[in-house]
């Protein structure tokens, strides 16, 4: 009944794009109207459902029988290789991997395949993920198809957000900004849709932060979920550490930029839920399976600790965007935690003795 984490029937009038029907129905709308522009930029965080909305959108262009204007079957020879990725007139580009650099010669490989007439298709379609981490001069390079796009051609960008990129860039796509959904909608979506128990459905709504993209692929890697669940709960063992273990953390687990970006978002969820504990919220809004820790350290640190927790980690983030060394940042950050309550002893043996996780 599913594949790859899409249900096995998308309904053509909000293209199953949970959570953001607003932008399907525009995006249907300018193709019911022969109004598409020549680019798009899909902005939000990652896991959101850029990608998936940016494909449907193709697959609505590019429907060999579509079931109304604007619409797209699914089904057709066209339909399917776009969801998979495979049509001859989609061009897929990005870094070479998560956290990397989209080249230059990357862009420009991708401007003489747009130069081409569209193989079989109405158009070609150049999907660009991850635009961010373009160059400045992959950016610069793109520029130059965005002001003179050809005919039957539609670029479709993806971002986290469009500060990242050039202003010049950003002017000349018609701009979307996903975001996530209330963890409440998410959760009967993954009940009702994907069919996944309830309390798991709450549990993964509530850890992907009302981002459906991130909550299915938690959902299919269990090891990656547990790593997740683990990042969240060291936040509570490394109070514990002394400034020496705190280090010793640093260096062990921040030797990767994205790695240590991911650390720090779960980290800044885990502090944000602290400083609405302290604030008088009664559930945590992610971390459910550390509700009574994330209440005992609301009580310990108050608002303003966890406030401040919290918007050191966001800068942290920024830093890292900026190419600061990922494990000076993260020592400089554990160096301004509170001091060990308790005893110094190996972080090991404190994930061994840990509360029971829901899973």
């Amino acid at each position: 009944m599913f594949k790859n984490g899409t249900p096995a029937t998308i309904q053509s009038m909000d293209w199953g794009v949970i959570g953001h029907e607003w932008a399907a129905s525009m995006l249907q709308e300018h193709i019911a109207r022969g109004q598409a522009r020549h680019a798009y930029l899909l902005t939000g965080p990652s896991g959101v459902g850029r990608r998936t909305l940016a494909l449907r959108f193709a697959q609505a262009l590019n429907c060999s029988k579509p079931p109304q204007p604007g619409g797209f079957c699914g089904q057709c020879r066209s339909c399917l290789q776009i969801e998979k990725m495979q049509h001859p007139d989609l061009s897929v580009v990005q870094a070479e991997k998560r956290g990397g650099a989209l080249l230059i010669d990357q862009v420009r490989e991708l401007q003489h395949t747009l130069s081409l007439a569209p193989y079989e298709a109405r158009y070609r379609v150049a999907l660009v993920l991850r635009f961010e981490e373009a160059t400045i001069n992959a950016q610069n390079a793109l520029l130059k198809t965005l002001e003179e796009a050809p005919e039957r051609v539609i670029l479709l960008l993806t971002a986290s957000d469009a500060e990242s990129l050039l202003p010049t860039i950003v002017s000349r796509c018609e701009g979307l900004r996903l975001r996530p959904m209330p963890p409440e909608k998410l959760e009967k979506a993954l009940a009702e849709t994907w069919q996944i128990p309830p309390e798991e459905a709450r549990q993964l709504a509530h850890l992907s932060g009302g981002r459906l993209g991130l909550a299915i692929r938690y959902r299919q890697e269990p090891d990656l979920l547990e790593t997740r669940l683990e990042l969240a709960a060291d936040v509570f063992r490394l109070l514990e550490c002394n400034r020496r273990e705190r280090f010793a953390y640093a260096e062990q687990h921040f030797k990767d930029r994205e790695r240590a970006r991911w650390t720090l978002e779960i980290w800044s969820s885990v502090w944000r839920d602290v400083m609405l504990a302290a604030g008088g919220g009664k559930t945590p809004s992610v971390n459910l399976a550390l509700s009574e820790k994330i209440e005992a350290l609301s009580h310990q640190v108050g608002f303003d600790g966890a406030s401040a927790a919290t918007i050191e980690l966001e800068e942290g983030l920024a830093k890292l965007d900026a190419n600061v060394n990922p494990r000076l940042l993260a020592e400089n950050i554990l160096l301004g935690w509170p001091k060990p309550a308790l005893q110094p002893m190996d972080l090991r043996s404190r994930r061994e003795s840990s509360v029971k996780r829901e899973v």
